[in-house]
């Protein structure tokens, strides 16, 4: 019976220590930490954009130059033109010779060279590399060429042998690719290693310039202490003006997953904006101190309940029922001495009618009465002391979880913590816009090499952009009715058969397991050259892939609708076709009146669920491109729980202590029911039973502890009233034992 006490007071107390902790570590600062963090993430949001637009740009430059078909015939001025003319972001490109870094053919603007050094650049995968070429930055995109060795005469079919292949390096000069500021008031900012600024982007009324206050110094000071080739990520605080202060968030533009394009480029982005400083702060270090003293005094009390009323007097009834039995087996003079003295009745309840009936065993042992009968009306026993102790517990436990620290949802998160989760979520569809889009300019560029090929050269072509483009699950060709004339990849999941016009991205099912998004665009038929396969190529987008885009941290769960607010992709589980989880998110999202053919607008609000209230916005997905006429949208819904307003952190933590302290409060009373009360309540029903003169119930202990004792000493007893009974019965068979023979004839 001990543990269940001890283990009550002390979980209390533990837990009494854990409320002071936990709500002791709250507290409202003029800015609050979930805008500081807020402004951390979409600086790391922006950064992430930035970086994807990188990778893919050193991926296609380099890939094209893979796929090049080149011949010994090729000369560097049609290299050149054949790698760069399709491309319109190209402000320059050179061809350099890798061994010996000669100049071989230049188009479009200077390329700034200075510092290159081709040899270097003879083996693996070259960088980009940020140069400043007439005040403006630039990136520099390399890739490797090796063509056939050049003919001497070009009749002859003979090659001598020993004529090495030539070795080239194309050079694209590109412009750093443009950063976008998202929610009104924000600049966003492009810094180089030292902290000056490359490129800058301003959204509505910005605040006044981060140079100003030293942010962009500060954040190029915290990234170089981060080390390169990292995704830090950090926020500051800048100067005040008047009832605002300038929040800033800064983040490399460095790969997550190990050496990437952009690790050695030192880029850092700054974003920052205005926001109000609350005037007044909140403490709740003296609400934890008072919750975690009456909870304190509740245990120790209770603690001291239980040991005057439970643990004291049955420790004292073991050792009475103990004495008895020792008196009712031992041999009259030491029978006499431990029967003589009566049984102490202690406590209430079942102790108070184990100790009345042990007493009337002891009488019945020396032979003063009989078998007696109790009443079967008691009155209350252990049990409703665990009860009311659970009541005790509810009373301080019952205000905590729903009473205390409560917060309004529409006030308890600020304003600008709902404004950067709108923010976040016009990033977020950016991000997918931009992955979309990217689908199909590669599928778009692949259709390109498919006129005037033969099938077997079609196929290839479509195989090789299938192992290049790993979004890609299955490429194929349609006729004019519909048809798949060819196909390489995993089966096609479409169940619309449609032959559309121009290019884009679609939807070819509209059930399923699976979603089926598809890029898809036009071959064109060029004249005097053979016509490809089908006049329609799709490239059916892995929803994986899809997903894969969408986590991001302290953003919380995403979704991809089409225009009827049904799920396409998600970052969390979900199926098919489905509607948004909360009704609360399907208004958000209609809210965007995004329809097909509008540009829409992002929106966002705080809704009530049955976890707490929610952080939630909506953006429609693009607003021009190959995306702009599906009306799809973008959800997100972040738990306020998750972020850190001291409001909502302070009601969940006095929540969580309610339910802690009347958890533990329950289970320990509820392991004394089990281990103390109703064995008792088992006990003494079968001491009244024996008292009242039951000699065939054999009592068999339980449990090896105290109450186990007690029935050990009642089964002695129990026996010893039994050998009397039938000693008292007239035969030859009846033999009385020792001590109750000496005990009659001294009466």
């Amino acid at each position: 019976m001990r543990p269940p006490i001890a283990s009550l007071v002390i979980l209390l107390l533990v837990v009494a220590a854990l409320t002071v902790i936990g709500l002791d570590g709250v507290h409202a600062a003029p800015v609050p930490q979930a805008v500081s963090n807020g402004e951390q993430q979409i600086a790391a949001d922006t950064a992430q954009s930035m970086r994807t637009a990188i990778d893919a740009e050193a991926s296609t430059v380099r890939r094209t130059a893979s796929a090049y078909p080149a011949t010994s015939t090729s000369t560097p001025v049609t290299t050149l033109k054949a790698l760069t003319s399709a491309r319109k972001a190209v402000l320059g490109s050179v061809l350099l010779d890798r061994h010996t870094g000669s100049l071989l053919a230049a188009g479009g603007r200077t390329v700034p060279l200075a510092g290159l050094n081709a040899a270097r650049s003879a083996s693996g995968a070259v960088p980009p590399r940020l140069v400043t070429s007439g005040g403006s930055p630039q990136l520099l995109y390399f890739a490797r060429l090796t063509l056939p060795a050049q003919q001497e005469d070009p009749d002859q079919d003979y090659q001598a042998p020993n004529r090495p292949d030539r070795q080239w390096l194309l050079v694209v000069s590109e412009a750093l690719p443009a950063v976008a500021a998202y929610g009104d008031g924000r600049t966003a900012e492009v810094l180089d290693a030292s902290g000056t600024a490359l490129a800058t982007a301003v959204h509505g009324n910005a605040s006044p310039g981060t140079a100003d206050s030293g942010l962009s110094a500060a954040a190029a000071r915290a990234a170089h202490g981060s080390g390169t080739g990292t995704d830090a990520s950090g926020s500051l605080l800048g100067d005040a003006t008047g009832s605002r202060r300038t929040v800033a968030g800064w983040a490399q533009v460095a790969s997550t997953t190990g050496p990437g394009d952009t690790d050695h480029l030192g880029l850092v982005v700054l974003t920052s904006r205005a926001v109000p400083a609350t005037a007044t702060t909140a403490d709740y270090s003296r609400f934890a101190l008072e919750a975690a003293g009456s909870l304190a005094g509740v245990a120790l009390l209770l603690g001291l309940a239980l040991y005057f009323s439970v643990q004291r007097p049955l420790l004292r009834l073991y050792l009475s029922a103990g004495r008895l039995a020792r008196g009712a087996t031992q041999d009259w003079p030491t029978a006499s001495a431990e029967l003589s003295r009566p049984v102490p009745v202690h406590g209430f309840g079942e102790l108070a009618r184990i100790g009345r009936a042990l007493d009337s065993l002891r009488r019945q042992l020396l032979g003063e009465s009989g078998p007696e009968d109790f009443p079967a009306r008691r009155g209350p026993g252990y049990r409703a002391l665990a009860v009311l102790g659970v009541v005790v517990l509810a009373c301080w436990a019952v205000p905590m979880v729903f009473l205390l620290n409560r917060v309004d949802t529409v006030t308890a998160v600020p304003a600008p913590v709902i404004a950067d989760q709108q923010a976040r979520t016009e990033i977020a569809s950016g991000r997918i816009r931009q992955s979309l889009n990217q689908s199909y300019t590669d599928l778009t560029a692949a259709a390109g090499g498919l006129p005037g090929r033969s099938r077997a050269a079609q196929t290839a072509v479509l195989r090789r952009a299938l192992a290049d483009h790993k979004q890609y699950r299955s490429l194929y060709l349609l006729d004019r009715s519909g048809g798949i004339t060819l196909r390489v990849g995993g089966t096609p999941l479409r169940t619309r058969v449609h032959v559309p016009d121009g290019g884009g991205i679609t939807t070819v099912n509209t059930s399923g397991r699976i979603p089926a998004i598809a890029a898809y665009t036009q071959v064109r038929a060029v004249r005097g050259k053979a016509r490809a396969a089908g006049v329609v190529l799709f490239g059916e987008i892995d929803v994986k892939a899809l997903n894969s885009v969408l986590p991001r941290p302290k953003l919380g769960s995403v979704w991809v609708t089409d225009g009827h607010e049904k799920v396409l992709a998600a970052s969390v589980g979900y199926q098919a076709f489905q509607s948004l989880p909360d009704p609360g998110l399907t208004r958000l999202a209609r809210s965007t009146q995004s329809a097909p053919g509008t540009a829409g607008t992002a929106t966002s609000a705080v809704h009530l669920t049955s976890s707490g209230p929610s952080v939630d916005a909506a953006a429609p997905l693009a607003q021009s491109g190959p995306t702009a006429r599906l009306g799809w949208h973008v959800v997100t819904a972040e738990p306020a729980a998750a972020l850190q307003i001291p409001a909502v952190q302070a009601e969940q933590r006095t929540m969580l202590a309610g339910i802690l302290g009347l958890a533990v409060g329950a289970a320990c009373l509820g392991w004394l029911h089990v281990v103390v009360v109703r064995p008792l309540r088992a006990v003494a029903v079968l001491v009244e039973r024996l008292a009242g003169g039951d000699r065939r119930t054999v009592l068999h202990p339980v449990n090896h502890d105290e109450i186990g004792s007690v029935t050990r000493s009642l089964e002695l007893i129990r026996q010893a009233l039994a050998e009397r009974d039938r000693a008292a019965r007239p035969g030859p068979a009846a033999v009385p034992s020792q001590p109750l023979r000496e005990n009659t004839l001294q009466r």
